[in-house]
């Protein structure tokens, strides 16, 4: 089996929403979709490929790039002026006293492998409420605003009952996750793990050098949002500043985990959580490093770039995924998976079932409850803006954090519900005391879409509340 080629591809449409990137700027990306067959060029999420693909014109310059540009600048220094806040750890750690709901163990009549079984509900309308909010699209293709759905797709007690799709989407067509990837490299440690790969607390300089630091960084640490590097995770906010746009655009596209791992620390290690699309690709690079170790360099390679495949999604028979990878065969695990609806909710069905797919173990025992308790940090993290969105370890709780007073984000939801969230309105709710999972994908730009009112629409729908 040969390994992808590098191609040289346009910015994706996506892209270019970026202030500080609004013109096409080409780099390297390798696109994987698991050795079936190497594609050339990487997945569109638009609908129109070709609309990223006009001249840049005078006038298209000035509105696309320095406007933006000069309001994201503004924004920001008004920003820090205000709120003179940086994320820090605070000196006397407080019990978080959290207690998670058991996993339920459901009896299954079938495992969706080899596809999703339907069952029809009652009732035309029950749906109209929901899709009156979720597909009811504002203003023009170009000024991209309000709610801007591409596709739902809900699951309950393992039957497909209810899937839409909009803006030229079908439920074949595998769609951009953003940062719902996380969680699906989370899961290949998990994996790992299960495999005697690699350990949550082995040291990261055991793999990656660069990652060696006067304190220790573990695995788990990164899991956990909580490495202590001194990244910023700005994107439209803070473009000027910002780690994950040098990451994934710039300095440190050619090898992600090592430009990561470089990074000097603010906190140490397990003392502060912070959202970080660097802790996610330095455990990427990681795992590949653990391949190589195993099994030499050019089998390791291979190995590594077969992994996702091999150990995730073939066993859940997830056909539409593909998985860029950077210039050193990396793959993108904070950002670039795409996926159908219909696979994530396979994806997700796995989390839900207790890691255990047609009755083989696939994650280790309490990986479950390693991925919806909130990381311990939030013992020691002091308030910032956007520190309250309760991270676990690459996936998101909805149990708040009692011993911090943070009440759970999505009230009108169980508190066992645990997601996977992305930019611009990738989500996936898993509720395991409904039997419940809810995949939605979208395109939002200015964040009106709000996730608690989606979940209570959709339970109402359901008649669960």
């Amino acid at each position: 089996m040969s390994t992808p080629n590098s191609v040289y591809v346009s910015m994706h449409e996506q892209v270019s929403y970026y202030s500080m990137f609004p013109i096409r700027i080409p780099f390297k990306r390798n696109c994987s979709n698991g050795g079936r067959s190497w594609k050339k060029s990487c997945p569109q999420s638009s609908a129109n490929p070709k609309a990223s693909m006009r001249p840049l014109s005078f006038n298209r310059f000035v509105r696309s790039f320095l406007f933006p540009l000069m309001r994201t600048v503004t924004l920001s220094l008004a920003f820090m002026a205000l709120t003179q806040c940086k994320p820090g750890a605070t000196q006397e750690p407080v019990a978080l006293e959290i207690e998670l709901s058991e996993m339920p163990v459901f009896q299954r009549d079938y495992w969706p492998t080899d596809g999703w079984r339907k069952k029809e509900l009652p009732g035309a309308d029950r749906w109209k409420d929901l899709e009156d909010y979720a597909f009811s699209r504002q203003g023009t293709e170009e000024e991209r605003a309000g709610i801007r759905t591409d596709s739902v797709v809900i699951i309950k007690d393992g039957y497909l009952v209810y899937e839409r799709y909009a803006a030229g989407y079908t439920e074949k067509m595998p769609h951009l996750t953003w940062s719902v990837s996380k969680s699906v490299l989370q899961a290949l440690v998990g994996r790992a793990v299960q495999q005697g790969l690699m350990e949550l607390d082995d040291p990261i300089e055991k793999y990656i050098p660069e990652g060696k630091k006067e304190k220790t960084i573990t695995i788990r640490h990164l899991l956990h949002m909580s490495s202590g590097l001194d990244a910023n995770e700005g994107y439209e906010s803070g473009p000027l500043t910002s780690t994950v746009i040098a990451m994934l655009y710039t300095r440190g596209r050619d090898d992600m985990a090592r430009f990561c791992a470089s990074l000097p620390t603010r906190a140490e290690p397990g003392a502060m959580v912070y959202y970080s699309s660097c802790d996610t690709n330095i455990v990427s690079g990681a795992l590949k490093e653990a391949l190589i170790a195993r099994n030499g360099k050019e089998a390791g390679e291979e190995a590594y770039a077969r992994y996702p495949w091999t150990e995730l999604f073939e066993p859940l028979g997830m056909d539409t995924a593909v998985w860029e990878r950077d210039a050193s065969g990396t793959f993108v695990g904070s950002s670039y998976l795409y996926a159908s609806p219909r696979d994530m909710a396979r994806f997700a069905f796995l989390f839900l079932n207790d890691g255990v797919w047609e009755g083989k173990r696939l994650l280790p025992e309490n990986w479950l409850e390693f991925t919806r308790k909130v990381a311990p940090a939030y013992s020691t993290t002091s308030p910032y803006p956007g520190w309250d969105a309760g991270y676990t370890s690459h996936w998101y709780s909805n149990s708040g954090v009692p011993g911090r007073d943070l009440k759970p984000a999505w009230p009108s939801a169980p508190e066992d519900t645990f997601a996977a969230s992305g930019h611009w309105g990738q989500m996936i709710f898993v509720i395991p005391s409904l039997d419940l999972i809810i995949v939605r994908m979208g395109d939002d730009r200015d964040y009106s879409f709000d996730k608690d009112v989606f979940l209570k629409k959709v339970l109402e729908a359901l008649e669960l509340r």
